[in-house]
């Protein structure tokens, strides 16, 4: 069953000029892309900065109001226009920020920051609220003793285990993990991962986790997603993508992740990320694309399911790339895929 399912999203934010301010273009963070979290996964979105990871999941969210597209959550249609649509599913979809310390309001006590949200939705009283705080205390691995203190008395890691505990609070079904690990040390890192897979294994939880990091994609994610200049260019099982890449953009990143071989130095993609505001004409890669020929430049090529010989076999649609066997299959929006094994 997909807990979230999202098709042709898109979030465009408007670009005003003149005395008037009228709008003379558009920001196109996110354009385009479709995509499911089904229940019990976790799928991961990366890309390089700016690629429109963090717009995409807050527009999931509602955090920000998408442009265009549609968003079913627990497979009920939301109503992209309205921020009041997304209400009756705020519970049952959370977000963990990036920044541990000012995702928290430093004028509150950490019992103020993990009741409120519980009390708003009815899961505890003032009798119970402190036994509540207290269990979610140490379900993140923190003493009861600290729902006292205020949010500068801790490290970033603490912090990150509020914010995460303020969460799983709700008991939700899909959590939007924004960056979590960008702010902390490596040991604290991995840390936080070892609790997020812990919480999500005995609280039944669906994550989108969203980072730049491929090291730590590899090692805790069932699907990846790779998004470039806001769009999707492949979605694949995280061993099948790692193995043998198909999108000539997804297989340059793997070549960029370091190793402790010495005879084998990284290889970094040349040229710059193009601005969301002037994306090139047809896939947005093909200005660094080392495969591209001359209709990558003229069309944009659609997220397909990949066949047997790596060839796009159809487009995307609403029965295909959103359908219960999106787990165990891979899309590719490009005109000329890397040749790939099964």
């Amino acid at each position: 069953m997909s807990v979230l399912s999202i098709e042709n999203l898109k979030t465009h934010f408007p670009i005003t000029g003149g005395v008037f301010r009228r709008t003379i273009g558009w920001v196109r963070a996110v354009d385009g892309v479709t995509l499911t979290v089904e229940e019990g996964e976790v799928l991961a979105v990366v890309g390089e900065s700016g690629c429109g990871k963090s717009t995409l999941g807050n527009s999931i969210l509602g955090l920000t109001l998408p442009t265009d597209g549609r968003i079913r959550l627990e497979g009920k249609e939301i109503d992209i226009r309205k921020h009041s649509s997304w209400k009756p599913f705020r519970s049952d979809f959370q977000i963990i920020f990036q920044d541990p310390y000012s995702s928290l309001n430093p004028r509150h006590t950490i019992f103020e920051i993990l009741s409120e949200p519980m009390r708003i939705h009815g899961l505890c009283n003032s009798s119970n609220a402190r036994r509540k705080v207290a269990e979610l205390l140490d379900l993140v691995g923190l003493p009861e003793d600290a729902m006292d203190r205020f949010p500068h008395a801790f490290s970033g890691g603490q912090r990150q285990r509020i914010g995460i505990a303020r969460a799983v609070g709700l008991r939700p079904k899909l959590i939007v993990c924004d960056e979590v690990t960008s702010a902390l040390d490596v040991s604290v890192q991995a840390q936080i991962i070892q609790l997020l897979l812990r919480l999500k294994k005995e609280l039944g939880l669906s994550l989108l986790f969203i980072t730049h990091d491929l090291s730590l994609v590899r090692n805790m994610s069932d699907r990846v997603c790779v998004m470039y200049g806001g769009r999707v260019m492949e979605i694949a099982p995280t061993e099948q993508l790692f193995r043998n890449p198909a999108h000539p953009y997804t297989a340059a990143l793997m070549q960029a992740i370091p190793t402790l071989n010495r005879n084998k130095r990284p290889l970094l993609l040349g040229g710059e990320v193009p601005s969301p505001a002037n994306l090139p004409s047809g896939c947005a890669f093909h200005p660094r694309c080392p495969r591209a020929q001359s209709d990558c430049s003229q069309t944009t090529p659609a997220l397909a399911l990949l066949d047997t010989n790596s060839r796009p076999a159809a487009e995307t649609s609403e029965n295909s790339a959103t359908s219960q066997n999106a787990r165990n299959t891979r899309y590719a929006a490009c005109f000329y895929p890397e040749k790939t094994e099964p």
